[in-house]
């Protein structure tokens, strides 16, 4: 019997699609979703929701029914994760500038327990608004993956921004057999700050100012040195610049990004992701609030009780905690209130 999904539940965006998505294909358990989005201003699937679906689809065999865009209600079935050589656009179904990266959250737990290493080719936005950047994937969450045991490599051949989109990620997937638990419950000192200043088809002195803007604040507010390295002339066949600020602390890595956008200062773009860095660190947890709502679905399915802290329990946190208890009978324990920083333990 399927497993029902309230599509509108808690913050009710795509993130219960894409986790109930990789749940049911990692446990070969059928799902169906209403109500999908539902009080989104554009409710129901967009172009990389229904790019994840499918991607899904095809490497699971999936029998799939509400597969198209504004459809609030989907039914999935699948067969068994296959790994091997893929290639997905976010644009097939329409011209779009949809984040890669949330199609690779639904495709990387299920190729995590596949057979075989699976190496996917993804086309689409890579640096796009209300998505994790490549470079949050590349240097914080899959090293971070790697400490429970899963290795994914990750290379960016064409940078795609909003609106046209048209970039180019490769990553490779080495399956495991089991995931080891994690414990990040220990945020401690700064370490170091790193990252990249990055611009397609802008003046180079955008990415330059974004450096050393954040720079001087690292320095003055932290008393860190900031290695930030200038991406110029990023091959891209549209315009855009981000700056991207990965933490280093004693306990773990967290990730930290913002985009620039015509009328916004260069300045404006480094201090946006310096005060997000900033708040984390005060916060005193280890875990960034976006790190933490990707870990559930891993560390409920790894061996033995994982733990972590975030300098902020979010709404998605929240959430996807919920999803992943539709699935699996897991203890999960939250202490702190939404908004505010909190400990959070798993127990597979």
């Amino acid at each position: 019997m399927a497993i029902s999904i309230d599509g509108s539940y808690g913050e009710g965006g795509g993130q219960i699609l894409r986790t109930a998505l990789s749940l049911s294909a990692v446990l070969g358990k059928g799902i169906k979703i209403e109500r999908i989005r539902a009080g989104r201003e554009k409710p129901g699937l967009r172009p990389q929701h229904l790019a994840g679906v499918r991607a899904l689809g095809r490497i699971t065999d999936a029998k799939v029914g509400g597969d198209e865009i504004g459809s609030q209600s989907l039914t999935f079935s699948p067969g068994k994760v296959k790994g091997g050589v893929y290639r997905f656009n976010v644009a097939e179904e329409r011209g779009s500038a949809g984040a890669v990266t949330l199609i690779l959250q639904v495709l990387l737990l299920p190729l995590c327990f596949s057979p075989s290493s699976s190496e996917v080719t993804l086309l689409g936005g890579t640096h796009v608004p209300w998505s994790p950047p490549f470079h949050y994937f590349s240097m914080v969450l899959f090293p971070t993956l790697a400490r429970m045991g899963l290795c994914c490599k990750a290379e960016i051949e064409r940078w795609g921004w909003y609106p046209k989109g048209g970039g180019v990620v490769r990553v490779k997937i080495v399956p495991v057999e089991e995931l080891r638990s994690v414990n990040l419950s220990t945020g401690g000192s700064p370490r170091r700050i790193f990252g990249i200043s990055g611009t397609s088809n802008l003046p180079v002195h955008i990415a330059l100012r974004q450096k050393e803007r954040a720079y001087q604040r690292a320095k003055e507010r932290l008393r860190l040195v900031a290695d930030i390295q200038i991406v110029d002339k990023a091959l891209s066949p549209g315009q855009g610049t981000v700056l991207f600020l990965a933490l280093e602390s004693e306990g773990g890595l967290s990730g930290f990004s913002a985009l620039g956008r015509r009328g916004k200062r260069a300045e404006e773009v480094a201090d946006e992701a310096m005060d997000q860095l900033i708040e984390h660190i005060d916060g005193g947890g280890c875990v960034d609030p976006h790190l933490s709502d990707q870990l559930i679905p891993f560390a409920a399915l790894a061996k033995g009780k994982s733990v972590f802290t975030t300098s902020r329990i979010t709404r998605h946190l929240l959430t996807n905690i919920w999803v992943v208890k539709q699935f699996l009978d897991v203890r999960i324990e939250v202490e702190g209130r939404e908004g505010e920083a909190g400990r959070v333990e798993i127990h597979p």
